[in-house]
């Protein structure tokens, strides 16, 4: 059921954008939605694009009406988790219905919602950093209904391989399991990986009440990780080693003993958080502020407690070998670490999606490129839908 009522305040957004929400009993979410370009008929290729972390439907708001003028029907999603979407497990950290948020479980979120806007076919999936992993995990799953797909800050990393040929063989010795944080922990200047600061129990109580409030607190992050932080220099990384990932900023490798909201605050200390104003301005930035003061951040970070959890990954072993078979194209900001994040990903291109289109990185343009330069962006996801 789709539905124009809403209880939230509405969103600051370009005419051509509306709100609604979308009720699915087939998963018990009622999913909040931006739209454009949308007719009864539905004679519009569908457009499903899938916001990161910390961020929402409404970062996609400076790309949607071009997209729509191009001749797409532009819908942009709250993931489980995340916004004005209801009906997730919101517990506590100790209470939480973990398996709520598997990758598995999140495409089936975008099927499930996908049949519900009335379309059998999505024309191309959209995702943007943590989005871009369910956009892939799509496009992987159910190729039939996600026909092509757009990855950004975030290049898919194929699912490890099970064990092959054993059943005839002496069982080998068991090979130690590499334990990337303890090896963090025993550089010289102990650090540790932001995905598992992010899955612990005091994360979402530093996310959520910041020292320096969480207006600062998210100015100066967004900040970090743009192309306006002259500390972004990114390189691809040698492996997934302690020495090489330590490389990365301390917003990926965090010191040890601080929490986000204090790497921030250090990073700030000598820098203008008003340079990111031209592109994010104050009331922008205000939606993000009020969304997450209203539903604290444990349902968004429960994704990166799955990631990090091998029991909650062991559905992937259903895809052991698999890759992405639509058209398939990486487009992230040059100054963006996260395309290094994950050491061979972005290498491994095209050998993981066998129809790549290539990777386009955008001038001008850090962790944030629909944002920092959504004009840009624009050029690239329609140049790449000209092809399909």
């Amino acid at each position: 059921m789709l539905s124009s009522k809403s209880h939230f305040p509405p969103l600051p957004l370009p005419e051509c954008i509306s709100e609604n929400s979308v009720c699915c009993a087939a998963n018990g979410l009622t999913f909040h939605i931006l739209e454009a370009g949308y007719t009864a008929d539905r004679e519009k290729p569908l457009l499903l694009l899938l916001h990161g972390f910390p961020e929402l439907a409404f970062s996609w708001r400076k790309v949607m009406p071009s997209l729509a003028q191009a001749g797409y029907y532009v819908v942009a999603v709250d993931q489980r988790g995340y916004g004005r979407t209801t009906g997730w497990d919101n517990s506590v950290f100790s209470k939480t219905n973990l398996p709520q948020f598997t990758l598995t479980n999140l495409v089936r979120d975008m099927v499930v919602l996908v049949n519900a806007l009335g379309y059998g076919k999505v024309h191309c999936v959209i995702g943007h950093d943590i989005g871009a992993v369910s956009s892939s995990m799509c496009a992987l799953v159910r190729p039939d209904m996600f026909e092509s797909v757009v990855m950004m800050s975030h290049p898919f990393k194929e699912h490890a391989v099970l064990p092959f040929n054993t059943a005839h063989e002496e069982l080998p010795a068991s090979q130690p399991v590499q334990d990337i944080q303890k090896e963090l922990r025993d550089l010289p200047e102990p650090r540790k990986h932001y995905m598992w600061y992010n899955s612990t129990a005091a994360a979402a109580l530093h996310w959520s009440v910041p020292p320096q409030g969480l207006h600062a607190f998210l100015r100066g992050y967004i900040h970090l990780k743009s192309a306006d932080w002259k500390g972004n220099n990114p390189h691809p990384l040698k492996a997934w080693e302690a020495s090489e990932l330590a490389v990365m900023p301390h917003y990926y490798i965090m010191p040890l003993h601080c929490s986000m909201p204090e790497v921030v605050a250090a990073l700030m200390e000598d820098e203008d958080p008003d340079k990111t104003t031209v592109w994010m301005p104050e009331g922008d930035l205000d939606v993000y502020v009020q969304e997450w003061n209203r539903t604290g951040f444990q349902g968004a970070l429960n994704w990166y407690r799955s990631q990090t959890d091998p029991a909650q990954m062991k559905d992937l072993y259903l895809f052991a070998g698999k890759k992405i078979e639509v058209p398939a194209i990486f487009i992230s900001g040059e100054k963006d670490w996260g395309n290094y994040q994950q050491p061979g990903a972005l290498e491994s291109y095209p050998q993981s999606c066998l129809k790549f289109r290539g990777v386009k990185f955008i001038e001008g343009a850090g962790h944030w490129p629909q944002q920092e330069q959504p004009e840009k962006v624009v050029e690239e996801i329609l140049s790449f839908l000209k092809t399909l």
